[in-house]
């Protein structure tokens, strides 16, 4: 357990007066990312600034962390490493932490309903929105949120969550509070607005009038690479800080974080702490799900069919680091809306990330949940390569990683666990076809992922259909090879 006593003199502790910290943020999705980035950042705020904006955590649905972080007083450390270096500071500017479960969904409901609160955001990734990735409307077909359409005062969706608290507020005559998304989807926050409103509208037609007239849903962009947890980081992590904090997370140095600047209540000076506050946050989010998370996926799924485990191991094959690299610059570059950016030096800044060998990333941690990252991180640009007459052999070779990685087994023969919300359906489409044209039919044929019209387009079919047959007959690592050895 976590020991202030017990730390090292070089590990920063909180410097300021944690009693004056009010809750006036609400956070669902106390997951690594979030520990490592925007905790991170209003922690520096406090510290550095004076802040007295304060965090109450919650998880929805696992509660082992909520409680790893009760029992070390709202406690746990951040540590920065590089391939030389590490750096660790203690988090304090948590004031409360719950889990749904365990403590009931009123009582996170009632805790969104605090007068003081102001801004409710969330890390739960693509999946926690209940929407279809493809158009980014609400599934009313979902089951939580049937559920909450049947349920809405005992909700267990996100969306339910959120607008149950939403309705209270305004029933109370309470001041209405941003819901900010801190995930990784084009428009996040325009996502969300679509998602509550239309659970609302669902359910009451005037609630929804007042979420458009009082609310605001400003989008984000995130980056910073958090890995996941392993018993070997943990175990560094532990040797370092001379105890064991099970809620401590590992980053790379690098931190980024553009907000819209669009609060109804207030929001903390988080510009003072990093932060950049913009009026459009779009182009920053289409430059980074489609040069870097875009390359990461790509990574991910050849990666893990040609037999590495983590990106930089990725970073030590040529051929794979100038894969990424080509993929960043010759296809998803063109399609951006960014203006004075020097993408190339973009370009190298990730590869240089990636190459950070005490980063482990894990190539099968990224490749989670493919189907809700597909439509914003390839899709979207390979529609726009199919409209402009341009190449998009690596976005194709891409998805027919994908395709090859659902299919379930490597290329050792070995079974591949699918972490996915559509696995049963997709292992559905791939127990009923062969290997081949066949089933790369039947995946282009899930329109949630591809939409209407991809399965339609000949070319894709086609260049999916050459590269599927490639990683069948010569492998992941030989076809990335051969590929960038024809350019």
């Amino acid at each position: 357990m976590l020991s202030l006593e017990q730390l090292p003199p070089d590990v920063r502790r909180p410097d300021y007066d944690r009693s004056r910290l009010r809750t006036r943020m609400v956070h669902i999705g106390f997951g690594a990312f979030h520990r490592a980035h925007q905790a991170l950042c209003s922690d520096k705020l406090a510290s550095d600034h004076g802040s007295d904006w304060g965090y109450c955590e919650v998880n929805l649905n696992s509660g082992e962390l909520i409680a790893v972080l009760r029992a070390q007083s709202l406690l746990y450390t951040v540590s920065e490493m590089a391939d030389d270096s590490l750096s660790t500071r203690v988090i304090g500017v948590i004031n409360a932490a719950l889990h749904g479960q365990s403590d009931g969904i009123e009582a996170v409901i009632e805790a969104m309903s605090a007068p003081d609160v102001a801004i409710v955001s969330m890390t739960v990734t693509e999946k926690g929105y209940c929407h279809h990735p493809a158009s980014g409307t609400l599934n009313l077909d979902h089951p939580s949120v049937q559920h909450d359409l049947a349920h809405p005062d005992s909700p267990v969706s996100l969306p339910g969550v959120i607008l149950a608290a939403i309705k209270r507020r305004q029933q109370r005559g309470l001041p209405p509070f941003s819901v900010m998304s801190c995930d990784n989807m084009p428009e996040n926050g325009h996502v969300t607005r679509a998602v509550i409103t239309e659970l609302a509208r669902q359910q009451d037609a005037a609630l929804a009038e007042y979420i458009v007239s009082h609310l605001s849903f400003p989008s984000t962009m995130v980056d910073r690479i958090v890995p996941a947890m392993t018993p070997e980081t943990l175990a560094a992590l532990s040797e370092k800080l001379g105890c064991r904090d099970e809620a401590g997370v590992v980053a790379e140095p690098f931190f980024q974080w553009v907000i819209e600047d669009n609060f109804v209540s207030g929001r903390p000076a988080w510009e003072k702490a990093g932060a950049e506050l913009v009026a459009d946050v779009l182009p920053f989010e289409e430059m980074k799900l489609r040069m870097l998370n875009g390359s990461h996926s790509f990574l991910a799924y050849l990666g893990y069919l040609g037999g590495y485990q983590h990106i930089s191991d990725c970073m030590a094959d040529q051929n794979y680091l100038l894969a990424a690299r080509q993929l960043m610059l010759a296809e998803q570059a063109p399609t951006l809306r960014t203006r004075d950016v020097d993408l190339p030096a973009y370009a190298d800044s990730l590869i240089a990330r990636y190459q950070n060998r005490a980063i482990k990333h894990r190539t099968y941690q990224i490749a989670t949940d493919g189907s809700q990252k597909l439509p914003q991180r390839w899709l979207d640009s390979i529609r726009w390569h199919l409209k402009n007459g341009s190449c998009f052999d690596l976005l194709a070779l891409g998805v027919a990683g994908w395709m090859r990685y659902v299919s379930g087994v490597d290329e050792q023969g070995a079974a591949i666990v699918i972490n996915d919300p559509l696995k049963d359906e997709i292992a559905r489409r791939v127990a009923e076809t062969a290997e081949g044209p066949q089933r790369v039919a039947a995946l282009l044929a899930i329109k949630t992922i591809f939409g209407d019209d991809l399965a339609a387009q000949p070319l894709l079919v086609a260049r999916v259909n050459h590269f599927y047959q490639q990683l069948q007959t010569l492998g992941a690592r030989e076809t990335v090879k051969q590929l960038i050895a024809s350019d």
